[in-house]
């Protein structure tokens, strides 16, 4: 078995374990929160934890697909809403240290999970990539919402075993965790390079619906629309 991939097993039990500790030991340093007004207790939250892809890059903060995604969802379904905790430069290690805070904070019920592209352009260990993402499945699990995983490609310069391993982890998590997975986000324009920014990573504003309308065909069942 390739050293950077744990067993199934072990990884979701130390998963679930880091979850557990890290959400008693911040019960028990904060004091409890305040009862939610009754007009927020009726709307569903969907959390989004990306990087630069998420977080509109280049782009004024409404032309992003996650803010096109509020927008569709403010008409389809008006009892959701969308608030996007992406960071531009994000790693996975950056959103294992954040995904408790958030969760506690927003009570979600459904959380967008597209973190990877940093850990590989760095060439980061898949083993904690890996790691980090099965944080924060768990801990968003553990809140009880529906994740949508959502994956990356890389070029194929940083070797095929890189590539593909990078590939497989979000695949074997989604099938360990039983979560949805979108494999590649930018898969309707990937090919496409005037669909890019100068710097051939980040998408245009054209492309945003593309990758809207991509990402919806995954999320709109979490919605149950």
């Amino acid at each position: 078995m390739n050293p950077a991939y744990a067993a199934p097993r072990r990884l979701r039990q130390w998963a679930i374990g880091w979850v557990l500790l890290l959400f008693t030991a911040l019960a028990q340093a904060q004091p409890a929160p305040a009862a939610p007004a009754q007009a927020a207790a009726t709307t569903r939250t969907v959390l989004v934890m990306g990087d630069s892809l998420s977080a509109a890059y280049g782009l004024r903060a409404d032309e992003g697909w996650v803010a096109l995604t509020a927008a569709r969802i403010a008409k389809q379904a008006p009892g959701w809403r969308v608030v996007n905790a992406s960071i531009s430069g994000e790693t996975t290690a950056g959103g294992s240290a954040r995904i408790v805070a958030e969760v506690l904070r927003h009570r979600p019920a459904v959380v967008v999970i597209e973190l990877g592209a940093n850990d590989a352009l760095r060439g980061l260990p898949l083993r904690e990539m890996r790691r980090n993402l099965a944080r924060m499945i768990g801990a968003s699990q553990h809140v009880g919402a529906k994740v949508l995983l959502v994956g990356m490609r890389m070029p194929p310069n940083l070797g095929a075993e890189y590539t593909q391993g990078f590939e497989r982890t979000y695949r074997d998590l989604a099938a360990l965790f039983k979560v949805d997975l979108l494999p590649f986000l930018l898969e309707p324009v990937a090919r496409d390079r005037a669909a890019f920014q100068d710097d051939n990573l980040h998408p245009v504003a054209d492309a945003q619906d593309d990758i809207r309308d991509h990402v919806w065909t995954t999320l709109a069942p979490l919605l149950q629309l």
